[in-house]
């Protein structure tokens, strides 16, 4: 006899059902219970962690002792690790028969991680790094792609207290050093090649630079390759990644993470602002569980993968380790959730351009939640990609999506091809790693908006005079606080980067950067960044940093960088050049302008045209006018977003308003 399987039931159903059994609350609307989680933000978090069974063996004095932003303190009390939490559902998942790991990569390497083998992987070590002399609050720094042996040395670290700090292997050596030689690691682990857009590329050579220019690094793990030109034993290394990793004793057999305060740090994360150099984002153990396990299971709608609910769960948000979502990707072990990833280029490569990439392994793999940046789709319907011919996505229930603004006939696009899934477009940041707004499996889902601000979260749009608009555009603002806003910026004395960074604009309350219109059913819809960081493809970059590639050369004597991105609109991104006298900007200065931004920081941050220009404009104290200029070309007129009188030099503006009347 044939059974009809039970009706899925959204996560944040199960929840409200929760609140009202345990703590006798009811609300009619999303509304009313976002409010609530809000407004009585003790309570909701308390909520959270006992509804998640969030451990810790000793108890916490209170939920917040709020000082106003950002002096706030979680838990304290509570002792907590992010790898306990993952470590927690080992058993009952494996008895279940569901992996933690599958990975594939562009040579068609599958590879399937057992939840035991990744206990033992992560247990060797984390014993290992410990007797390499790696204490609590030692940094530990990465170089590596998105791979499996990733995500165990980033739990290797936080079981034993280590703050783990990642960059991408498409960054070139000046960026890495950047962000690493700001956090003095002691331990260096990496890679000594990658395989990318179907080309093998020998990473030794970077290998051996890091290691030169950080002489704060002790010791050096790398994962040896077949793509480096150097014997597999590259003579840097003092241990070798898969070695460490394979013996099983009985140390590691009883090895348990080490419980550490709410508050300790867990990892550092780079977001770069205009000026200076990567901000060094330091967040916490108990505050990226808290907001993750909130986030991603009600927001997200992402279960266990051996719970009955969401039986067979299997998460996969295509990212490189240089963006927030690889974080979030490791955040599904949080859960116990089976994570795939893929470690390669999603569109194939230059010379055989394949939009069906991560569709075929989604479809191979059993993907249940297919997240991806906004690009990506938007590449996929320029490409007319036939979606039905890469396989089986029926389980595809949904479509998850950020980076930048989704546009209306993306996701009607998305819808068409599988009309089962739904979307959750989600909007937050590296900053506090998880997103202001996102998702709600219960609402109506409208193409060109996010649909809700989420639980916890209190964002508004304020206006230039500070006060909370509906329906209007206005500044991006979170007037409480929230468990995974930063700890700290490294070696940020008093606090002064951090509070100039987020709390410049609106003292006590969080300015994110962003330009929001929120909507009277709640509806959001971001309209790109109101500051002049560089939000490229999900990835941000700060303006100082290209400049600093871009005037390296003799040639070019200043420079601006400006990103268009806004409304959903592909990103469109000028570079305007001064240069030396008699030289012109021909094609091949342009390609040696693009080199240098590849070669120093990642291809991904080569602008779409170059433009040569008489003048950069400046204010009188000598700073470069990014935000004004990126007003103009969007549509603003120059007395509203300028004052001459300040400026250094407002006679160049012609030139930068004539282009603005061309650009539109």
């Amino acid at each position: 006899m044939k059974t009809t399987p039970a009706p899925y039931i959204p996560q944040i159903h199960l929840y409200t059902e929760w609140l009202a059994i345990e703590r006798k609350l009811h609300f009619g609307s999303y509304d009313a219970l976002w409010r609530w989680s809000t407004t009585d933000i003790a309570a909701f978090w308390q909520s959270v962690w006992d509804y998640f069974e969030i451990e810790s063996p000793t108890p916490h004095s209170a939920v917040l002792i709020d000082k106003g932003m950002p002096d706030c303190t979680w838990f304290p009390g509570a002792q907590v690790n992010y790898a306990a939490q993952v470590f927690r559902h080992v058993d009952a998942a494996h008895a279940a028969g569901f992996l933690a790991i599958v990975s594939e990569n562009e040579q068609g390497v599958i590879r399937e991680i057992t939840w035991l083998e990744l206990r033992r992987q992560v247990a060797s070590l984390a014993l290992h790094l410990k007797a390499l002399g790696v204490e609590r609050g030692d940094r530990v720094a990465a170089y590596m792609p998105n791979i499996p042996e990733a995500m165990i040395a980033a739990l290797a670290c936080f079981s034993i207290g280590a703050v783990w700090s990642v960059c991408a292997p498409d960054m070139g050596t000046a960026a890495v050093l950047d962000r690493f030689a700001q956090i003095t690691p002691k331990v260096l682990i990496g890679v000594d090649g990658v395989f990318y857009g179907g080309k093998a590329m020998d990473r030794s050579a970077v290998m051996e630079e890091l290691q030169a220019a950080l002489p704060s690094v002790q010791n050096v793990v790398i994962l040896a390759t077949p793509y480096s030109i150097k014997p597999a034993s590259v003579p840097i290394a003092q241990f070798d990644f898969e070695t460490l990793t394979q013996k099983s004793t009985a140390e590691t057999a009883s090895f348990q993470p080490e419980w550490l305060p709410y508050d300790h740090p867990l990892w550092i994360v780079y977001s770069s602002g205009t000026t200076g150099l990567p901000k060094p984002i330091v967040h916490g153990h108990g505050g990226i569980v808290t907001v993750m396990m909130a986030h991603k299971v009600l927001g997200n709608d992402i279960g266990a993968s051996y719970a009955t609910n969401s039986k067979g769960e299997r998460f996969h948000w295509y990212s490189s380790t240089g963006w927030v979502m690889w974080n979030a990707q490791m955040g599904g072990l949080a859960n116990g959730t089976t994570i795939c990833i893929y470690d390669g280029n999603p569109s194939g490569s230059k010379e055989n351009v394949d939009w069906s990439v991560l569709w075929r392994f989604a479809a191979r793999h059993k993907v249940t939640f297919f997240g991806a940046g906004a690009a990506f789709f938007t590449n996929c319907m320029k490409a007319d990609l036939d979606v039905a011919s890469c396989g089986d996505l029926s389980l595809v229930r949904a479509l998850g999506c950020t980076g930048s603004p989704l546009p209306a006939d993306v996701q009607l696009w998305g819808s068409h091809k599988l009309p089962n899934a739904w979307w959750c477009n989600i909007s937050g940041g590296t900053d506090f790693c998880g997103a202001f707004i996102g998702g709600n499996r219960e609402l109506p889902s409208i193409p060109g908006q996010m649909q809700t601000r989420l639980l916890g979260c209190a964002v508004e749009a304020w206006s230039e005079d500070g006060k909370a608009v509906i329906g209007e555009v206005g500044e991006l603002v979170c007037t409480q606080p929230i468990p995974s806003m930063p700890l700290y910026f490294w070696n940020d004395k008093d606090n002064a980067r951090y509070i100039s960074s987020y709390f410049d604009m609106y003292k006590g309350v969080w300015r994110h950067g962003d330009w929001l219109k929120i909507g009277t059913d709640g509806g959001c819809v971001i309209y790109g960044r109101s500051d002049a960081t560089i939000n490229r493809f999900g990835l941000r970059m700060g303006t100082s940093e290209i400049y600093s590639a871009v005037e390296a050369l003799p040639e070019v004597l200043d420079s601006m960088v400006v990103d268009l991105e806004y409304l959903g609109h592909d990103s469109y991104m000028p570079l305007f050049v001064v240069l030396r006298e008699g030289v012109a900007l021909n094609a091949e200065l342009k390609a040696t302008i693009n080199a240098s931004i590849r070669v120093a920081l990642s291809p991904r941050f080569v602008p779409n045209d170059i433009f040569q220009v008489p003048e950069i404009p400046r204010t009188l104290s000598g700073k470069k006018q990014e935000l004004p200029i990126k007003k103009l070309l969007l549509g603003q007129p120059i007395e509203k977003v300028v004052n001459k009188d300040a400026m250094a030099n407002p006679a160049c503006l012609d030139w930068y308003i004539q282009y603005a009347k061309n650009y539109q």
